[in-house]
């Protein structure tokens, strides 16, 4: 929705949100808290809350969907993750690396042990290919390759970039926009990446060195959040699966739900005056009823988005390796690998075992999805071995998950598809759509969450265009939180409640 009024909302109202993901359970949890007494219905397709961001068990063991570190200079999204989980937060810190060409780089990197590992020869050839690609860098900056070698220089994109990001993609880099890159990369620089492993401390999300973690794992973060709704008087239904959005011309009226999972189940029809979203946008769009008009149902099929499976394995050994994840750019096809007891010691219930995640990206329906999960359990043991990492012999029990559409793809056509079906959403009287797969954007957990916030806070009357939270918000010192006119106006006369807060985006 963009940045104009919402149809009039009023107290009593039934707001429905479609998905318990965080941007779903951020939007309840705010507005509960703005206006208590509300009435909710968060509706989740799982048999758990939190979307990409649970937490899994197997015989008590909990293992993450992805890994996932709570950190944000976002004071609305730290103050919600503390006023829900407060005292079971830990700190951790962080240790990974790179696996490439049989050997391990520290990441963030290290100077000293990345010269010893590429050799003096190479760093040289990698350091005259920087200089190279600053006196004569691409004129413009459209696909992946082009942003990253203008930042890092041909040589160590070739060796650290490339391959990976075609494994996790599985479409070759100059098909990826430099969207993605700015986005995920953010302001890391090699010169920002030297220093600040010489001389600690920086501004960049992906070399931060200690983070928060919730001791049972990121769904212990969202399973309390869907607690708090409930006492709170709001509803979170589980297993209830959204198949039809009805609408009578710009406004919503109502959903129709089913159990997940068995389409020839009765249906039911949730009705309410609000709507928040957070399914993908192209399923949003194909539940539309009636149809969108034919320009966005087939800007829609334009949006694409990869897809993730994790082999989670049970060892009888006890942390065959110290990081919290590896990065693995050899050719095997596992792409990242977690220990889980890095996180927490509380995601292993017996210390004389391990729990490690072998993370492969695919596309639903591929060789690898359709894998049986004995053979996909065998594929994970023999590559962890493979890698030196672990025995295949260790595994004493295992469990695959499938997560599909975990990252939207930002190819050469989602753009303007996104420009399109972003238009007509707009038009929209009571419909918002937040979070990672609501706005086609690859962000990180708080920027699913303030996107939330402000939807929330859309319905009491303030004004925020949502597709417009930016990620960076959080990583610019000079940013400072905009508050809505009415905040703003009652600064103005020293009646205002809202601190005035300095953060980065």
């Amino acid at each position: 929705m963009s940045d104009r009024d919402l149809a009039q909302w009023k107290p009593g109202d039934r707001v429905v949100v479609i998905g318990g993901g965080p941007a779903g359970l951020t939007a309840a949890y705010e507005l509960l808290k703005r206006r208590p007494g509300a009435s909710v219905t968060v509706l989740e397709a799982l048999g758990l809350v939190g979307g990409i961001s649970r937490t899994e068990s197997l015989e008590g063991y909990r293992f993450d969907i992805g890994g996932h570190r709570f950190f944000t200079k976002v004071p609305e999204v730290e103050s919600m993750w503390h006023e829900v989980l407060g005292p079971e937060f830990i700190r951790v810190r962080r240790l990974s690396r790179i696996f490439y060409r049989g050997k391990f780089y520290d990441y963030p990197l290290k100077p000293l042990n990345a010269l010893r590992n590429i050799g003096l020869y190479e760093t040289f050839r990698i350091l005259l290919s920087l200089l190279k690609w600053k006196v004569r860098p691409y004129p413009q900056e459209d696909t992946f390759t082009q942003w990253v070698t203008n930042r890092f220089g041909g040589r160590l994109y070739m060796h650290f970039f490339h391959s990976y990001t075609q494994k996790v993609w599985g479409t070759p880099p100059q098909q990826i926009r430099a969207d993605w890159a700015a986005q995920r990369i953010q302001n890391l620089t090699l010169w920002k990446a030297i220093m600040v492993s010489l001389k600690g401390g920086n501004d960049t999300r992906s070399l931060i060195d200690e983070f928060s973690y919730p001791r049972l794992g990121p769904g212990q973060m969202w399973e309390k959040t869907a607690g708090v709704i409930r006492e709170r008087g709001g509803e979170v239904e589980m297993n209830t699966e959204v198949v039809r959005v009805l609408r009578e011309g710009m406004r919503v009226t109502r959903v129709r739900t089913r159990p997940t999972g068995q389409p020839a189940a009765e249906t039911t029809e949730v009705a309410g005056e609000s709507f928040v979203n957070s399914m993908d946008l192209r399923g949003l769009i194909r539940a539309m009823d009636p149809p969108a008009p034919p320009e966005v149902r087939a800007a829609a099929e334009k949006l694409r988005y990869r897809d993730f499976l994790i082999v989670t394995l049970v060892l009888s050994d006890p942390d065959p390796f110290p990081d919290n994840w590896i990065y693995v750019h050899t050719r095997v096809r596992v792409g990242r690998i977690q220990n889980f007891r890095a996180w927490s010691a509380d995601m292993v219930p017996d210390p004389a075992t391990s729990s490690i995640g072998m993370e492969y990206f695919c596309q639903e329906g591929d060789d690898l999805w359709t894998m049986s999960d004995a053979d996909l359990q065998a594929l994970a043991a023999r590559e962890l071995e493979e890698l030196g990492l672990g025995h295949a012999k260790a595994v004493v029990k295992s469990k695959v998950i499938r997560q599909p559409k975990a990252y939207p793809v930002y190819d050469t056509e989602y753009q303007h598809a996104l420009e399109v079906v972003r238009g007509w959403l707009d038009g929209f009287e009571n419909l918002q759509t937040v979070g990672r797969n609501g706005l086609h954007r690859y962000n990180n957990q708080d920027h699913s969450m303030l996107s939330a916030i402000y939807a929330a806070r859309n319905l009491t009357g303030e004004h925020h265009d949502l597709w417009d939270v930016n990620v960076e918000r959080s990583y610019h010192e000079e940013f400072e939180v905009k508050a809505a006119p009415q905040a703003a106006a009652d600064e103005k006369t020293g009646t205002s409640k809202l601190p005035k807060t300095q953060a980065p985006v």
